[in-house]
């Protein structure tokens, strides 16, 4: 069974077990140095309680192992970009869970639709066709390309926005509602 929940300081260390293949193998990270777990753990606290990071696990009954992470973080730095997320998923190698990334993906975004962001946007490495499945999957829909944005593994990579509209922006705009105030929502 696959369970979601908030990611624990203690999930760090298979976090970054998670993450390290994604950056030292492929191009799918642009991070060249894998993060440790103390480094993960530094990030989940930067969120400040206001971004989720989510966690699929196996469960409580099968040792709640962690099969992968998703999280949101600013889309950008500037104030005016605060109802917007940017969204990302990891999901460990050979996992033997299908759809649990869907499970988890689809957890993030009613999650961050409970908080009252507007927009999340997901940034994706190209070509991936997996990674775009799952976006579309959950309701995120192509907004645009950066050609040859970034150099990794010997090549330029192009960088693909995926948007998915949360909720309608008003005016004026409610603050998002922290994560620590809502916790995970599914459906």
């Amino acid at each position: 069974m696959i369970a979601i929940r908030a990611a624990r300081t203690e999930d760090a260390a298979a976090i970054a077990a998670i993450y390290a293949p994604y950056v030292l193998g492929g191009t799918v990270s642009f991070e060249t140095e894998a993060p440790d777990a103390r480094a993960i753990r530094h990030r989940m606290s930067g969120s400040d309680g206001l971004y989720p990071w989510l966690v699929a696990t196996t469960g409580e009954a099968d040792g709640d192992a962690v099969l992968g992470y998703a999280y949101a973080t600013t889309f950008r730095e500037r104030p005016a970009y605060r109802y917007v997320v940017e969204t990302s998923i990891y999901m460990g190698g050979g996992t033997q869970h299908p759809g649990a990334g869907r499970i988890l993906y689809e957890a993030l975004v009613d999650t961050l639709r409970a908080q009252g962001f507007t927009q999340a946007v997901g940034v994706l490495s190209l070509p991936n066709s997996a990674s775009i499945a799952l976006h579309e999957a959950v309701g995120f829909r192509r907004a645009g390309v950066y050609r040859e944005i970034g150099f990794k593994q010997g090549r330029w990579i192009d960088v693909g926005f995926w948007q998915c509209a949360l909720n309608e922006g008003t005016i004026p705009p409610k603050e998002p509602r922290p994560f620590r105030d809502v916790g995970v929502v599914r459906g």
